[in-house]
């Protein structure tokens, strides 16, 4: 069903607003995929914080355009099928990791680029975002790091002090 002039400048209006909000985009094409798995796919975004946004070619590079954002020409070389973008906007690395993950269990979704820190990054630089634990883990080990001298000093003390009992 072909859009009124009217739908494509709300969608254009969305995606701008979207752009101007996320902190990372991942792109994807989900030609294949079911709408159940789809909407999943949306539940676990919308859980970590992301939106998903299935828009046409040609109303993203317009809205694009409209933004200030000039690699369009590296992002639709990337892109054969449908499009779907993956917007990142409490968390930068969430989209990836969640795509990833989501591509694992539905091989005809399929990771075409993305946006991250305000450059086009292809997909193989995705994958490695996906990769990065959650920012909790990391906060985590980062604590442990900072923290084991300390526990170490406190074992060989209370060795030490056991030693002379």
């Amino acid at each position: 069903m072909a859009l009124t002039k009217e739908q494509k400048t709300k969608q254009i209006e969305s995606i701008k607003e979207k752009v101007s909000k996320q902190k990372s985009v991942i792109f994807v094409d989900f030609s294949k995929v079911p709408s159940k798995e789809m909407f999943s796919l949306r539940k676990s975004l919308k859980e970590a914080g992301c939106n998903l946004k299935i828009a046409k070619k040609t109303l993203v590079r317009i809205a694009f355009g409209q933004s200030n954002i000039s690699y369009w020409n590296k992002i639709k070389s990337s892109i054969p099928g449908q499009l779907a973008l993956v917007f990142g906007i409490e968390d930068e690395i969430a989209p990836a990791r969640i795509a990833n993950t989501f591509a694992k269990t539905q091989e005809n979704l399929k990771i075409l680029g993305g946006i991250f820190e305000n450059r086009f990054i292809d997909r193989a630089k995705v994958l490695e975002l996906a990769n990065i634990p959650p920012r909790n883990e990391l906060l985590g080990r980062l604590v442990g790091s900072i923290y084991s001298p300390v526990t170490s000093f406190v074992r060989v003390l209370d060795k030490i002090r056991e030693s002379k009992k």
